[in-house]
């Protein structure tokens, strides 16, 4: 019954699924069915994955570990809505794996919210805050990997709202990352390339250049995610992954940053915030963008392209899910002419990382300049501002930001093997890592 259901969902979808645009339409085909992190609906906004220990904890789990992933997200239509989870096993390229459902899962195959959500409180945005926690009691993933957990309405379950990615790992490997300066006259200044070491113990490889697959991530963005990584050199129980041009990343430059925490008064990066009375809504003008390619590199704390969600301005004592408020903010990047190079998009969780009609930057030809508004949680955010020819999935971030070798990034390493006679990607080891540690 469980396993048909299952077979019945994704059916259901994949059934309509079709190439992705090179830049996504918010909420047009909406019963598409991608293996990514999407939101389907406009009323569902602030999802969060991460491990329930730590807010800021990438989403990944050792599969003989205790710890759990914390899903949540926000509805602004702040009814009660039945939603259900269920997941999805995924070979290392994120599309699905050949394994049924009961081949990953123990327990039960989804999971209901039931009574895991509370309403917001002296909010003039009225949400509903959803949360869940997994693996549970009743429900225990078996194998490692990629995985997707889908929400839908439990009533009607073609109805999807969102899908998240996370991952479950196995410790059968270790990995030695080393960040050195790229090769070439540019790359000494700008480029960061990463070189690293397998080592396998006592854990069996037939044939690591056929079995073995490698994934780099920089700031836990999948959109320039490197893959496709050949071993340099081979010795005993280690392999060494070096002078691969793949493996090289852009510096970039730190994330430009806004501060939402306080609507009272506008504060760091913010030029005004105001409440309007007529929509009962809140605004937050940011000092208007620049240009900082060609300025030299200057180094602070940033958070790498994720957010904080935190109100100051809740009374007493605060539940920032149910106490932060929502705001427009609005940006603006001064420009003579529009780009002819292609059009300017506003890039970090904020905006799924994704370039779309959402975080798409419009002109204004009145202000001489590009402008976007997000409709966002209190906070602290981070993001950048990247010019893409809307070709591919790829945007060009040193375009505005800069490029530059000393730029403090974070990596990870992820190890996936395909065993003979096996038909799915287990995911063996993976290795999170710092450019520069000040």
């Amino acid at each position: 019954m469980k396993q048909s259901f299952l077979c019945l969902f994704l059916i259901c979808f994949t059934a309509v699924f079709s190439q992705q645009k090179a830049v996504d339409e918010d909420y047009v085909n909406d019963k598409i069915l991608r293996y990514d992190d999407y939101v389907y609906k406009p009323n569902i906004k602030t999802i969060k994955i991460h491990l329930s220990s730590w807010e800021d904890a990438m989403p990944i789990i050792d599969l003989n570990g205790g710890e759990q992933i914390e899903l949540s997200f926000d509805d602004l239509d702040s009814d009660k809505k039945q939603y259900s989870a269920t997941f999805v096993h995924c070979n290392s390229d994120w599309t699905p794996s050949d394994l049924m459902i009961s081949e990953y899962l123990n327990g039960y195959f989804d999971l209901n919210f039931y009574n895991n959500f509370d309403f917001s409180v002296n909010t003039l945005q009225k949400y509903t805050h959803y949360s869940i926690l997994f693996p549970q009691q009743n429900l225990q993933f078996i194998k490692s990997g990629n995985y997707i957990v889908y929400v839908y309405n439990t009533i009607d379950k073609k109805d999807i709202v969102l899908s998240r990615r996370f991952m479950v790992y196995e410790n059968k490997v270790a990995i030695t990352p080393t960040v050195r300066q790229g090769i070439g006259s540019d790359g000494q200044q700008n480029k960061q390339h990463i070189d690293f070491s397998i080592y396998t113990s006592n854990y069996e490889l037939t044939n690591p250049f056929t079995d073995l697959k490698i994934v780099i991530t920089q700031n836990n963005r999948w959109d320039n995610a490197v893959t496709n990584i050949k071993p340099t050199f081979m010795s005993g129980n280690s392999m060494t992954y070096s002078l691969d041009d793949a493996s090289t990343f852009n510096g970039g430059n730190e994330f430009r940053y806004f501060d939402i925490r306080n609507i009272r008064i506008p504060v760091d990066k913010v030029k005004e915030v105001y409440r309007n009375d007529e929509e009962m809504r809140y605004h937050a003008t940011l000092n208007n963008e620049d240009d900082r390619s060609k300025k030299s590199y200057l180094f602070y704390n940033d958070i790498n392209g994720r957010f904080l969600i935190k109100s100051y301005n809740a009374l007493g004592n605060a539940n920032n899910d149910l106490d932060a408020d929502y705001v427009y903010v609005d940006f603006f990047l001064p420009y003579q002419t529009p780009e002819s190079g292609g059009n300017f998009y506003i890039l970090g969780k904020l905006t799924d990382w994704r370039l779309n009609k959402s975080s798409k930057m419009i002109y204004n030809e009145k202000r001489m300049g590009y402008e976007a508004k997000l409709y966002l949680k209190q906070g602290y955010y981070n993001y950048m501002i990247v010019l893409s020819n809307d070709q591919n999935q790829k945007g060009d971030e040193t375009f505005l930001e800069g490029d530059h070798f000393d730029t403090e990034n974070e990596y990870a390493i992820y190890v996936y093997h395909r065993k003979i006679g096996t038909y799915y990607d287990a995911l063996i080891g993976t290795k999170k890592f710092g450019s520069f540690k000040r």
